[in-house]
């Protein structure tokens, strides 16, 4: 793609207005938005999505490095052995 088309686009993105780009599940959404004091009160309903959010976030990572294990593992003893 041309230079000019992408900055376009950016350009066209940071004129939307926020509401429209900040996308979300609804169900996190109305869950933050009720705030009942029976989770415990809105810092205990944040501090459970942000948990939530970063063990969704690891587990690709951890799949991943499963999967080339090997080829990480030989990688790094290949960097330490030139070092040295």
């Amino acid at each position: 793609m041309k230079p000019r088309f992408i900055f376009g686009l950016l350009f066209l993105a940071l004129l939307l207005s926020p509401e429209l780009m900040a996308q979300g599940c609804a169900m996190c959404k109305a869950t933050v938005e009720s705030q009942d004091k029976a989770f415990g009160g809105p810092q205990a309903i944040g501090q459970g999505l942000n948990s939530g959010i970063l063990y969704l976030m690891a587990v690709p990572y951890l799949l991943l490095f499963l999967l080339f294990r090997k080829k990480i593992v030989g990688f790094f003893k290949e960097f330490a052995g030139a070092q040295g």
